[in-house]
């Protein structure tokens, strides 16, 4: 299990698009973490004062980013010291279904598991939940990391 402060840690990701609130099991081959969507995100900000309950629904990219995040988690624990200096990346994704949408109140659990892994590429399934329902499901999503000073800009040449 992961506290907040430990999800904090594992991701590089900060506020407002840390959307991973506490790992409750993480294994060899598997991950399950828990997304709590309130009213105080900034994504509800721009709704004026009275939103129709359809303007309230959470925005089904951020959903899926949420459970990449959770995947991450997982991805950085399976690749240990390897993954000092990488960056992240999420490529491809198919099979990607959207049951319903989730609302305010609505505490989203993800399940994530590692179907494959060669070198510093791994791929990943899963879905996620609400109340045990489901919610969403990945049919798979590719995730590598890749040296960070290889993806950084290049420096700016002198005149």
């Amino acid at each position: 299990m992961l506290t907040a402060a430990g999800v904090r840690a594992a991701l590089p990701h900060r506020y407002p698009m840390l959307m991973v609130d506490r790992v409750l099991e993480i294994g060899d081959d598997h991950i399950r973490a828990v997304k709590a969507v309130t009213l105080n995100e900034p994504w509800y900000a721009r709704l004026g004062p009275s939103p129709g309950d359809d303007d309230l629904a959470y925005p089904d990219f951020l959903l899926i980013e949420s459970w990449t995040q959770t995947a991450g988690i997982l991805a950085t624990r399976l690749a240990g010291d390897a993954a000092d200096g990488q960056v992240m990346l999420f490529g491809s994704m198919s099979g990607i279904d959207l049951h319903r949408p989730v609302f305010p109140g609505d505490t989203v659990e993800h399940h994530a598991r590692l179907e494959r892994a060669v070198n510093d590429t791994m791929i990943f399934a899963g879905e996620s939940t609400v109340g045990g329902a489901p919610l969403l499901t990945i049919g798979q999503i590719t995730m590598a990391f890749r040296p960070g000073d290889a993806l950084a800009p290049p420096a700016p040449q002198g005149s």
